[in-house]
């Protein structure tokens, strides 16, 4: 059975009407919708044929609308309005200017480097709402798998059979005492100062973690720290108390190089990458794509400011 459609008005007409109103000439109408002069005039003899009345009557160089045009017009403004905003979302979902995006980091990017990206990135796109969510590495993880976060940003996972792993910058694991410790103004701090002295562990069951007690072993001396906590950000705040010497990933110590604190080198190296995870066979978002830009970006010009402090030193 044929359904006979209830409205054959084409939108196209309408929207060469709504710009014959606003300018009250064919000329000025076509050079707004950027088409030519006959087009819109033959555009409004299809509509008047359509609608079966006249909406225009000519009156010396300028259109004059019909009671039945401004009637029509009054209905037909909004729709134009909202197609205009349409096109504009779309040019700006084009263009990487607006939509919606999920982003979820580890704390030591998620509390260090991101931020200052996330305030950048959105300066220059007010249409752009971002999901942000600071979690554990396992969390992360499971939620790029699944498609549930555009992007994810971990240290120190090299590969992983669930998400693709790019490496954005790698980076040593360096020591924070305060100003006035002992360790302050040593060239390099290794695991015997940190017995001596007293230091913070990291969760044995994060990432960071293992590393840093492998490194003990590797130095021959035992891990005993004072205090074990879950994030090197909670670390670096003992430190800054004089809990003991705190070893961190590079991030974290730049983001708190404002609290007394002393960065000094430790070794053994521990070197660890600043790692985006994104959902494999999955292309990515203008959107993501923009944020991954300026995340490369706001990497090497911290990499170049680390470099010029170790310069000065």
């Amino acid at each position: 059975m044929r359904v006979t459609r209830k409205n054959d008005l084409s939108l196209r007409l309408l929207e060469v009407f709504g710009a014959v109103m606003l300018h009250r000439t064919t000329v000025d109408a076509a050079e707004d919708l950027g088409v030519s002069q006959p087009a819109v005039s033959l555009s409004i003899k299809q509509l008047e044929k359509q609608l079966g009345f006249t909406l225009f009557e000519r009156r010396s160089q300028r259109l004059q609308p019909t009671e039945e045009a401004r009637s029509l017009f009054g209905r037909v403004e909004p729709i134009l309005l909202q197609l205009r905003s349409v096109e504009t979302h779309v040019q700006d979902l084009r263009n990487g200017t607006a939509g919606n995006l999920r982003i979820m980091a580890t704390p030591p990017l998620g509390h260090s480097v991101i931020p200052k990206v996330l305030r950048s990135y959105l300066a220059d796109r007010p249409g752009v709402t971002v999901e942000y969510d600071v979690r554990r590495m396992e969390h992360v993880i499971e939620e790029v798998e699944v498609g549930s976060a555009d992007l994810g940003l971990v240290l120190g996972l090299e590969n992983h059979q669930a998400v693709d792993v790019r490496v954005l910058r790698s980076e040593r694991m360096v020591a924070l005492v305060p100003e006035d410790h002992p360790l302050a103004h040593a060239d390099i701090i290794t695991p015997s100062d940190c017995v001596s002295h007293g230091h913070i562990g990291l969760d044995q069951v994060s990432r960071l973690g293992v590393l840093l007690r492998y490194a003990f072993q590797a130095h021959g001396v035992p891990y005993q720290p004072r205090v074990v906590v879950r994030y090197c950000h909670t670390s670096a705040v003992l430190g800054s108390v004089g809990m003991g010497v705190s070893i961190v990933d590079h991030f974290t110590a730049m983001s708190m190089a404002d609290h007394g604190l002393v960065i000094r080198p430790f070794l053994p190296e521990i070197r660890v990458g600043a790692c985006l995870l994104t959902r494999p066979n999955t292309p990515l978002s203008r959107l993501a794509s923009g944020m991954v830009d300026a995340l490369d970006a706001a990497l090497v010009g911290d990499r170049g400011a680390a470099d010029a402090r170790r310069s000065a030193r």
